[in-house]
């Protein structure tokens, strides 16, 4: 299970610690969803989820303000005893010192935002998806391409890199050479990235390790980028059925999400980078609404329908 560290939280969201005497390096949080203790607070935790970020806007807060100061304690002491990460405060909103002696006493760490609850809490999920999401490490090459996220995969020594580089000299940007880190983000979103160790290089049989950003300019390449096709190089097998019209898509399955795959044989003489570009190209096409195949399709069928009326 994938961890954060509260204190990176802390830094992210640019959050202002209410409590500094209180250690917050050895708290992590694993669970990307908030929670806001309004039923907690008035007595309920049949079903609470304490491990998550606790969230008290403008409701919990003027809730217990509402509360004389004995009611006030021990509803806030029911709610911080139960092993929370810790306790965010927003729109402004500052805890009376007793409610802070409290966390103190059960070394929970209080902080606080400026932002309004909604617009935080917006914010604080996307993030969380994002650092906590499912994740994988493929052998690939991931390049963006007119805004498309290619990922290029094949056996060692095919031609990737190789690809990948011709596509930089075009105008288009590396994520990722050999290693490619993949996070399920979302349903219908995979987020590929590199490794920090091997960012802005790419490794070529016979030259070594070249550095992307440096020989080419910041503008060749790009720390992530969302995986919207699959491009699998294999040598050429003159037995094998490629398709040719591109009628049905193939998929591939990453962290349980569908991607379109294209196998691409390799063969002397093929321009990988201009295959590549044109793959990418005719992918946009199609999630915009047009698809060639199926217009030369339905083409063949009106000719074939006008010859035999004729």
């Amino acid at each position: 299970m994938k961890e954060i560290s509260l204190v990176k939280l802390v830094e992210e969201m640019n959050l202002k610690n209410l409590t500094p005497d209180i250690e917050m390096t050895d708290v992590k949080i694993s669970i990307p969803d908030i929670n806001r203790p309004a039923l907690q607070l008035t007595g309920y935790y049949e079903h609470f989820a304490s491990e998550r970020v606790q969230i008290i806007g403008y409701v919990e807060f003027t809730y217990l303000q509402h509360l004389d100061e004995e009611k006030r304690v021990k509803a806030f002491e029911q709610f911080v005893s139960r092993d929370i990460p810790c306790v965010i405060f927003t729109t402004q909103m500052v805890p009376g010192n007793e409610l802070l002696q409290l966390c103190r006493k059960y070394k929970v760490p209080v902080l606080g935002t400026d932002k309004r609850t909604s617009a935080f809490m917006a914010e604080i999920i996307r993030w969380l998806n994002v650092q906590l999401a499912p994740a994988i490490s493929i052998h690939g090459v991931l390049v963006d391409v007119f805004g498309e996220g290619v990922l290029i995969m094949g056996e060692s020594g095919i031609g990737k890199s190789e690809a990948a580089l011709e596509l930089i000299k075009r105008g288009h940007r590396l994520v990722s050479d050999d290693v490619v880190e993949i996070s399920r983000v979302s349903d219908i979103t995979l987020v590929g990235s590199a490794p920090d160790i091997t960012r802005h290089f790419i490794e070529l049989r016979g030259i070594g390790i070249i550095d992307v950003k440096t020989l080419f300019g910041v503008e060749s390449v790009k720390n992530t980028q969302s995986i919207d096709l699959v491009i699998k190089l294999e040598e050429w097998d003159r037995d094998k059925e490629y398709d040719r019209l591109g009628l049905e898509e193939e998929y591939i399955e990453l962290l349980g999400n569908q991607v379109v795959c294209h196998s691409l044989p390799i063969r002397p003489g093929r321009n990988l980078a201009i295959i590549v570009e044109t793959a990418a190209v005719n992918h946009r096409q199609k999630k915009m609404g047009y698809n060639a195949a199926q217009e030369l399709y339905k083409r063949v069928q009106a000719n074939l329908a006008k010859k035999r009326e004729d």
